[in-house]
């Protein structure tokens, strides 16, 4: 089997096929490649999730695991669509399972949006981890930003942005990174969600972070606090909905304290304007007033905010992969619980789908585990008219990425990166340094 995509959603399906019992009572010998465009696996567990989120990077753990299993073998530095075509993984694999995650930003159409100092939140979240392929160096604007989102990752940059830079300090973030948000001037952070407070897709978990930062106000403000049926039936049915809209409610309530820096929570407030000439001075938002039924429409009275950048984090979109079909507008391989649909709405013979690129930037990484089931049932249930491998030798397979001069490495190979990066942090009296270029990681993954 060849899975491409080695992060949560690429391994975890990985493990349910050395596991399957279907598979093991027949006397089918499972052999699993992983392969990935970067040098290193783990994917946004890697370089997605913020540097002071430790926990969720602790997953990192339990996905080594996995990936030391004798059945598994890891290639990294493998590009899908310009190393290896389809036809080559279907040459050497029975089945292929794409995992290949979200990695760009969903797009905002709207007046200055491509104004410099106008952002988004993936080029920011890939800077602040460290990304091999992403420039050092960045800029951070100003002193009042904007944050356009109320999920997960909206507030996971809205946090970093307001944080003092610090207070990262004990985390895994790298010394370029630090040099950074150190520099920063900001005393502001206005974050903009175009509904209402029950419709907040952030987490409560990672809400009440948005309080617990030395030195960092939490405003929100009582206009914004509309609710309808919709909204009161939302708090009903979910418990999640319930805790975020009590905490909303506790912070506009309370006393301000005149924190040194604030975090303003703007609720039924949509961009219709990124403001400015030749870079971005501010935003234009029109109120909004919720229908009855947990949606929204314009008001139309406008706001100006003055603001000197913009990150915008309205959501990820996977990326188009050769050789398949792609829904554009959600950002995903057309699928049918995991098997890879043609444009007749046909399974395409021993092609699957897992993770984001299989039903959307939606969910925590633990479902990933139950996305990766169903995928991984259906395989195993196709699995007599699979077409079989022409070229299964896993020798046959190297020789063709030797042949293409591709540089992959290897699962020794990423844990001698891993121990490079170590090695550089501590000689920094740091936990780690992650600051290895695509170039260096692969370098240092060969060293004997």
């Amino acid at each position: 089997m060849g899975i491409v995509g080695a992060g949560p959603a690429g391994i975890y399906a990985a493990d349910l096929l050395t596991k399957d019992e279907t598979l093991s009572s027949c006397g089918t010998s499972v052999s699993i490649d992983i392969l990935d465009k970067l040098p290193s696996p783990y994917g946004l567990v890697r370089y997605g999730v913020a540097p002071d989120h430790p926990r969720i990077k602790q997953i990192q753990g339990a996905l080594h695991k996995i990936l030391d299993k004798p059945e598994i073998t890891f290639y990294g530095n493998v590009e899908y669509g310009v190393d290896l075509k389809l036809e080559d993984l279907r040459h050497h694999y029975d089945a292929v399972i794409f995992a290949t995650g979200s990695d760009r930003d969903r797009p905002l159409d709207i007046p200055g949006v491509d104004l410099p100092g106008s952002h988004g939140a993936a080029d920011f979240v890939f800077w602040y981890d460290s990304h091999p392929d992403v420039a050092p160096s960045w800029h951070v604007d100003g002193t009042s930003v904007a944050v356009i989102g109320a999920g997960n990752v909206a507030v996971d940059v809205a946090r970093i942005l307001a944080k003092d830079a610090d207070d990262l300090l004990s985390t895994d973030i790298t010394d370029n990174v630090y040099e950074g948000l150190r520099a920063k001037q900001i005393t502001d952070v206005h974050v903009f969600a175009r509904r209402g407070i029950a419709q907040c897709k952030a987490t409560p978990m990672e809400l009440r972070e948005l309080d617990k930062q030395p030195g960092v106000e939490v405003l929100v403000y009582a206009e914004d606090f509309e609710m309808d049926e919709g909204s009161l039936r939302a708090c009903d049915e979910s418990n999640q909905v319930k805790t975020n809209v009590k905490v909303l409610q506790n912070w506009a309530i309370r006393d301000e304290r005149g924190a040194e820096r604030r975090l303003h929570l703007h609720f039924l407030h949509s961009p219709v304007e990124i403001l400015g000439e030749d870079r971005v001075s501010g935003i234009r938002t029109e109120r909004m007033e919720l229908t009855g039924d947990g949606n929204v429409k314009g008001t139309g009275e406008y706001v100006d905010t003055e603001v000197q950048a913009v990150y915008r984090a309205i959501g990820y979109l996977g990326s188009p992969l050769t050789d398949l079909p792609f829904d554009e507008e959600r950002g995903v391989v057309p699928n049918s619980e995991g098997r890879v649909l043609d444009l007749d709405d046909r399974h395409v013979d021993g092609v699957y789908a897992t993770g984001w690129i299989k039903r959307g930037p939606v969910g925590l990484i633990g479902h990933t585990k139950g996305d990766a089931l169903e995928t991984v049932t259906n395989l195993v249930a196709d699995r007599e008219a699979f077409t079989p491998a022409a070229e299964p030798d896993p020798v046959a397979f190297q020789s063709l990425l030797a042949e293409r001069g591709v540089e992959f490495t290897t699962w020794e190979g990423w844990k001698r990166i891993e121990a490079r990066e170590e090695e550089l942090g501590a000689e920094r009296g740091r936990k780690r340094l992650k600051l290895l270029t695509r170039q260096e990681q692969t370098s240092a993954a060969r060293q004997a």
